[in-house]
């Protein structure tokens, strides 16, 4: 079974990295992940990576912080994550860059389209941190945007907790109903959540397919990359 994409932005909750815990970080956990991307990345797949940073900080955690100081902060988290992969993912032997759309050029480089794409060309991973730089928009709206602008052909959306989208939270509801597919205007009528609604509109208006599978267990990743039919595939009519 071949590659079922060439290239392809990897969004990862900050969630995914703590290993259950809900925050922090989990090095076992994280391990892993990088050991499937690694994986992929053998097989020749182009890959950028988004990262949230909900392990560390949500824009909704403190009422008593304005929203551009609150979301500036989930921000930052996000550089944390970043930092950690490239860590495991060069511990591996990947040749990585991370590349923040805040500048601190201390530790990484700052967000340059051109240039990541270029690594991307040279057979880099590139991992994307501080989000999109600019509060009130979610790591989710992040991958859409740079899914466009690095001219990616799918988001993989890992998710904790399910293994795609339901029809209501199948870990509250036995009768919950997984779709095998869907489009963007039922994700945004249907206020199903996966994304937000920027992220999605952003994903619709750019063509942008979104598959959500479950990243609980790691070796999916290699599973979707391979074409299999697994998860909630997410594209136009």
């Amino acid at each position: 079974m071949g590659l079922a994409f060439k290239r392809a932005i990897i969004k990862l909750s900050g969630e995914a990295l703590s290993g259950g815990k809900g925050h922090g970080l989990d090095d076992k956990v994280i391990e892993n992940i990088c050991k499937s991307i690694k994986e992929v990345h053998e097989l020749g797949m182009g890959i950028a990576i988004v990262v949230g940073g909900g392990n560390f900080w949500r824009g909704r955690s403190s009422e008593n912080i304005d929203r551009p100081t609150s979301d500036n902060m989930g921000m930052l988290g996000t550089v944390i994550n970043a930092l950690r992969l490239q860590a495991s993912l060069e511990n591996l032997g990947v040749d990585t860059r991370v590349q923040t759309a805040i500048t601190m050029q201390a530790v990484a480089e700052p967000y340059i389209r051109r240039k990541a794409i270029r690594h991307i060309e040279k057979g880099r991973v590139v991992i994307f941190g501080a989000g999109s730089g600019l509060p009130f928009f979610s790591t989710d709206t992040t991958a859409a945007l740079r899914a466009a602008e690095i001219k990616a052909d799918v988001i993989l959306l890992g998710k904790t907790g399910t293994d795609g989208i339901y029809d209501k939270d199948p870990n509250k509801f036995d009768d919950a109903v997984k779709y095998d597919r869907l489009n963007y205007i039922e994700i945004i009528n249907q206020g199903l959540g996966i994304m937000d609604s920027t992220a999605t509109s952003l994903c619709m208006d750019n063509d942008i397919p979104v598959l959500v599978f479950g990243i609980d267990n790691p070796e999916n990743l290699i599973r979707v990359a391979n074409g299999e039919n697994i998860g909630t595939i997410v594209k136009g009519d």
